[in-house]
């Protein structure tokens, strides 16, 4: 049972879509079904610009969103609150990129405020993009992306590159309502499916500063992407089956539907930390800016891995643990993708039972159970 931030629980009709036959890629049947799959990334992500389908991971995704829309030398913002925004930092200045951070503590939420100084000082519009990850999965923190946005449109001159990893199909991410420029996701996340397909949606400002980006790119060129896309393929040979399973649950999707779908993660986002706070434990991040996608839990009288562990070996439940100088000291419970109310109930009996096996005591029986029930009946 995957409570982790991926790769997420796939739904049975996925897993059979996956077990068809391969058909050719460059068949009439494969355009129809990449048609359709183009429609509905549309519909998800909000947005009329391109969503570009890439075989990648997400870290593929950001880096074909940076290195398609930038040239060497400039100046570009990144927000740093944890892992993969220090990540994307790292990526930035391995192709030579300016790069200035706006940083926050692990577990604190990045403030708009310290983006919007350092956007009003560039009065030489020196600062080409602004790199953000709106949900921070290391720590469970979700950025106030709109807001940091409009500072960006209030700039004029910058993109928006925007990691949406685990916030796409978590959480509203109105491409178009908010001109987000480009938008970087991946498939095992909110998407339902295995790991294998990342997702580019690309603006007309983005487009624009596409003709005169130098920097290296050949695979992640996303130039042969868009040409071949407007037909209904695609530059080189994808993962057909991925594509089978990206139907079936973009089909799903929409029959949820899109404010279903988001309801569900802030149902399971508060059960969950309802829950932990009933137990006595931790949190580590603030209700305020707290993830759709991750719970992460900051322990202090009993061990983080021998929770993990205990979860693992004797339920079959995974959990995340701590990244960096996290590790050891947090464990992160995933309610992201194809997690339903049961799931959460289950793995917090399971977090109970496990607790009291490590003799830890500072709480009532029943209580987390019964605190996430109160919110996922109400």
């Amino acid at each position: 049972m995957l409570m982790i931030p991926g790769p997420t629980p796939v739904p049975e009709q996925v897993l059979l879509a996956m077990a068809k036959h391969p058909m050719g890629h460059r068949s009439g049947e494969f355009s129809a079904l990449m048609a359709e799959v183009t429609e509905k990334l549309k519909w998800l992500h909000q947005t009329q610009n391109d969503v570009l389908i890439l075989a990648a991971s997400g870290t593929g995704a950001m880096e074909a969103g940076i290195i398609n829309f930038l040239r060497r030398g400039d100046r570009v913002l990144v927000g740093n609150n944890g892992k993969f925004g220090e990540r994307w930092g790292k990526l930035a200045r391995t192709y030579g990129l300016a790069v200035q951070e706006i940083t926050a503590e692990w577990g604190q939420p990045l403030h708009p405020e310290d983006f919007k100084a350092a956007l009003e000082a560039d009065i030489d519009k020196q600062i080409k993009a602004v790199i953000v990850t709106h949900s921070e999965t290391s720590t469970g923190v979700l950025n106030d992306l709109e807001t940091i946005n409009r500072h960006v449109k209030a700039h004029g001159d910058a993109l928006i590159i925007v990691d949406a990893v685990t916030s796409l199909g978590a959480c509203s991410v109105p491409v178009d309502e908010w001109g987000l420029d480009v938008v970087a996701s991946g498939s095992q996340k909110g998407y339902m499916i295995p790991p294998g397909l990342a997702f580019v949606s690309v603006s007309e400002k983005a487009w624009s500063a596409y003709a005169t980006a130098d920097l290296p790119r050949f695979y992640l060129d996303l130039g042969p992407y868009r040409k071949d896309g407007a037909k209904h393929t695609t530059p080189f040979t994808p993962p057909v089956n991925l594509f089978f399973a990206l139907q079936a649950a973009l089909t799903m999707m929409q029959a949820e539907g899109l404010g279903a779908i988001f309801e569900r993660h802030d149902r399971q986002r508060r059960a969950t930390r309802a829950a932990i706070t009933a137990l006595n434990l931790p949190l580590f991040g603030g209700d305020a800016w707290a993830s759709p996608a991750i719970t992460a839990v900051m322990p202090d009288q009993v061990d983080a891995e021998q929770v993990r562990s205990v979860m693992k070996k004797r339920f079959d439940i995974a959990l995340a643990g701590g990244q960096d100088h996290l590790k050891g000291k947090i464990f992160r419970i995933g309610h992201l993708g194809f997690v339903c109310d049961r799931d959460i109930l289950t793995a917090i009996a399971a977090l109970e039972a496990t607790l009291q096996h490590l003799g830890y005591g500072p709480y009532t029986p029943g209580a987390g159970v019964s605190a996430a029930g109160q919110i996922l009946l109400a």
